[in-house]
């Protein structure tokens, strides 16, 4: 078995969008989803794109991808890589595809000068947890997500 990581192309929109789908069933969040080709291919393929992507294949199938894109940190004054999406097909899981997703992701961030590489991931996963710390990443327990959606987000923009 020969796993290729690439950067994604405009003919991956549709197996991007049908991963961040079995991603969002995964998460118990699949009526979340709204995204739409159209939208993933501007994001992806505009310039500048919003985001990137990485395909992994193996034997040349599509079997996962990691959709990343920068952040900034005032701290260190440097940019940042943040990871928005990791998936791996459950049948392609435990055979190193996750993780070469992240070396991946990992050369990517010092290539471009990044000194971060940054996820976030759900409190209940731990199968995911224990990966990533086998891995060298450390969980930042004090810090919480904060997020201003719809009719919120329309009430803040508006004047609060």
């Amino acid at each position: 078995m020969s796993t290729k990581i690439r950067f994604a192309e405009r003919g991956d929109v549709t197996t991007i969008l049908r991963f961040v789908r079995e991603l969002a069933e995964y998460e118990r969040a699949a009526d979340k989803v709204v995204a739409t080709e159209a939208l993933l291919a501007d994001a992806l393929f505009s310039a500048p794109p919003a985001a990137e992507a990485l395909i992994a294949e193996v034997d040349g199938a599509p079997v996962g991808m990691a959709l990343f894109f920068h952040n900034f940190s005032t701290w260190t004054g440097w940019r940042g890589l943040y990871l928005e999406d990791l998936y791996v097909t459950p049948a392609a899981r435990g055979a190193g595809v996750g993780k070469a997703l992240l070396k991946r992701l990992a050369r990517i961030a010092t290539d471009r000068g990044c000194a971060r590489f940054e996820w976030s991931v759900l409190t209940w996963n731990t199968p995911a947890i224990d990966f990533y710390r086998s891995l060298g990443a450390e969980t930042l327990e004090e810090w919480r997500i904060n997020r201003v959606t719809g009719e919120a987000l329309e009430w803040l923009a508006d004047g609060g």
